[in-house]
């Protein structure tokens, strides 16, 4: 797999953050990666993720970084609300969102800023980790397909498969060993060129949406080398959370 170097424009703590946890990544787990060349581009781009375990972002920063592209993160507030950690993961900028509040405009406002500048944004569509029973992804939220309709940016679709044998959904207890394998597979950019022209309706954005989830499941079923059901979870029923016209 060819690799260029990776030319970060985060702060000091985000080479800091790379040069302590890919040694640690390279010692701790197995790779079986695909696909790293849809990320050898220049200008910004958005790498869309399946999210299965808290150590997603171990897996898929390594995968992204070591195919030439810094990644910059949207993760939950609370985060960095640890005292140093938070400090730390800024620094290295990342970019914290406010989930369910007004706040979290900022967060896409701030995702926009970093892939208009040419960098690279790692978004989990579906926005927490699914909630699915054989862990296949739920339906999403719109935010990946906002910005990239407002960027114009490519949405490179993305699968893996292994942080959870690392770290169980919502587990605190991780498995290390033996080594697990981590599988990423990275796919061509989903086609939006029909929809970047049309206003950002709601129809707009969930058909974008449709098409970059579809383009995951797919790589996520040749990973696993099963078939993808047939409709997938719906995110907001299995959450609780109610449409407006139920809250009145």
């Amino acid at each position: 797999m060819s690799k260029r170097k990776a030319q970060s424009k985060q702060g000091g703590s985000y080479t800091f953050v790379t040069t302590v946890l890919r040694p640690f990544m390279m010692w701790l787990t197995k790779r079986e990666w695909q696909g790293g060349e849809y990320l050898h581009r220049e200008g910004g781009i958005i790498v869309a993720m399946n999210h299965l375990s808290w150590f997603d972002p171990f897996a898929a920063g390594h995968f992204v970084h070591d195919n030439g592209r810094p990644a910059r993160f949207l993760g939950k507030v609370q985060i960095f609300k640890i005292p140093v950690l938070g400090k730390l993961l800024l620094n290295a900028g990342q970019i914290p969102v406010s989930r369910g509040t007004a706040a979290a405009v900022s967060s896409l406002h701030a995702a926009i800023e970093a892939v208009n500048k040419g960098e690279c944004v790692v978004i989990y569509p579906e926005g927490t980790l699914t909630r699915d029973k054989n862990l296949w992804p739920m339906s999403a939220k719109n935010g990946v397909a906002r910005i990239a309709l407002t960027t114009g940016a490519p949405v490179i679709p993305a699968a893996q498969w292994g942080p959870q044998e690392v770290l169980s959904p919502y587990s605190k207890m991780p498995h290390l060993f033996p080594r697990k394998t981590m599988h990423v597979h990275a796919g061509p950019p989903v086609n939006l060129d029909d929809l970047r022209s049309q206003p950002l309706t709601a129809t707009v954005l969930k058909e974008a949406t449709d098409r970059i989830m579809a383009a995951i499941i797919e790589l996520l079923a040749q990973i696993r080398g099963e078939t993808a059901p047939t409709e997938i979870l719906n995110r907001d029923e299995a959450l609780g959370i109610k449409k407006p016209e139920e809250n009145s």
